[in-house]
């Protein structure tokens, strides 16, 4: 089965930067979508990026355009998110996630079936 590991989270200040990892294994077939998920208490999980590894199409919310990168390494079984000038308002849980959807990634939460145990970032003023 496929199992994810987040790595990277920390405390920054504004401007700071984080990469975060998500370490993959188990995958069954080449082709899948890999994907960042933030939550912070009180609000609904946030995709924050997406890769699919067919098309290597990406997606970015509105809200870390231009700050944040998404990338996987050659044989796509770990991804990155690295991000850029970090803001307050980016504190939260962050996960990784996958799914097997095909063509392009899935647009419902519930169709990821592949989850990490999280890992925290923290961005003080």
């Amino acid at each position: 089965r496929v199992q994810l590991a987040e790595s990277g989270g920390g405390s920054v200040q504004t401007g700071g930067s984080l990469r975060l990892s998500c370490a993959g294994s188990g995958y069954t077939r080449d082709i899948y979508c890999t994907a960042w998920f933030r939550q912070v208490p009180g609000k609904e999980r946030e995709r924050v990026a997406d890769f699919y590894t067919g098309t290597g199409k990406v997606y970015y919310a509105d809200a870390v355009k231009g700050r944040f990168t998404i990338s996987a390494d050659n044989v796509k079984t770990t991804s990155y998110l690295q991000m850029n000038d970090l803001k307050p308002e980016d504190s939260g849980i962050y996960y990784c996630a996958s799914s097997y959807s095909n063509p392009g990634c899935p647009e419902n939460v519930a169709a990821f079936g592949h989850w990490g145990q999280g890992t925290q970032v923290s961005v003080s003023s």
